[in-house]
């Protein structure tokens, strides 16, 4: 009788990985320094200051009395979100240690980035008094740079610093102007220092978080708003507008031992922040979106 064997296989490290960018708003982060507690530990206070103008001059009595006023905003924490990866020892040992030793690294890449993008444009996109260009699609690179002109003229006029503002738009917008021809073309894209794309994924003015309880979000994550969500061409936003720090994030692996429920390896992640822009500066939000 013949010899019947079955060669073993031969896994090697190479992983079939989703394609994901990295977050694209980490340019936005705030500095922490700048923030103080609030009443009570979910909201935070920044000061606002304003003063009065010049006045007249007399040559008599003087100067004539100014004021400074120092008033403190308060913001909410407006997410708060996170979740529980567990997998069974012998599923995480059958699959050779990749079941859990890339679940948090998938779970960063896949699920947390392209959140924390879509989280951060949508609540910057509902912000009551920024500034807004009348919704359009455009068709090519020259509507897009008459639009982005439009939009600094705008912000220039506003008084709006030009160090400080970043440029997000869309790939294929962005794609659209490496096709033209003269440098000149390219000029107003260019006074942006820092620009960058966004996948249309990450790019809406309002979004749902699902809460991966309830029936139909079970898998969690977001979606764009099916009724007020608009797809956005692109947003310039001055980073010293913007508020946006993580107050706590929690990531955490248990291994089987000191896992009292099941006999299972466990990821947590869990992400609490606010996202939002000082009152005293919406101006230094400009946003485009489809009609």
């Amino acid at each position: 009788m013949a010899n019947s064997i079955t060669l073993a296989k031969n896994y090697t490290n190479l992983l079939d990985l989703v394609y994901k960018n990295a977050s694209v708003t980490s340019d936005l982060v705030s500095d922490t320094t700048m923030m103080r507690a609030g009443a009570n530990a979910s909201e935070i206070l920044y000061p606002q200051v304003s003063v009065t103008g010049l006045g007249d001059y007399d040559r008599n009595s003087g100067y004539t009395d100014g004021s400074v006023n120092v008033t403190w905003a308060t913001a909410a924490f407006n997410y708060d979100r996170g979740t529980k990866i567990t997998v069974d020892a012998m599923d995480n040992q059958e699959t050779f240690d990749v079941a859990f030793g890339q679940a948090s690294a998938t779970l960063l890449r896949e699920k947390v980035a392209p959140e924390a993008d879509a989280f951060t444009f949508a609540t910057l996109a509902g912000i009551t008094g920024i500034s807004k260009a009348t919704a359009a699609t455009y068709a090519d690179a020259d509507e897009f740079l008459e639009a982005l002109l439009v939009a600094k003229n705008k912000m220039d006029e506003d008084e709006v610093p030009e160090e400080g503002r970043i440029l997000y738009a869309t790939h294929t917008l962005m794609n659209s102007v490496l096709a033209l021809d003269t440098t000149k073309s390219r000029e107003v894209i260019n006074s942006f220092m820092v620009r960058k794309s966004v996948p249309q994924s990450r790019f809406y003015t309002a979004i749902d978080l699902l809460d991966g309880k309830t029936e139909g979000e079970e898998a969690g994550h977001y979606i764009k708003n099916a009724t007020t969500g608009k797809d956005i061409n692109f947003m310039i936003v001055h980073k010293p507008a913007v508020i946006k720090f993580d107050k706590h994030v929690a990531s955490s692996l248990i291994a089987p031992d000191n896992n009292p429920d099941s006999d299972g390896y466990i990821s947590k992640y869990r992400k609490y922040g606010l996202v939002d822009v000082f009152g005293n500066k919406v101006a230094g939000i400009y946003l485009s979106n489809k009609a």
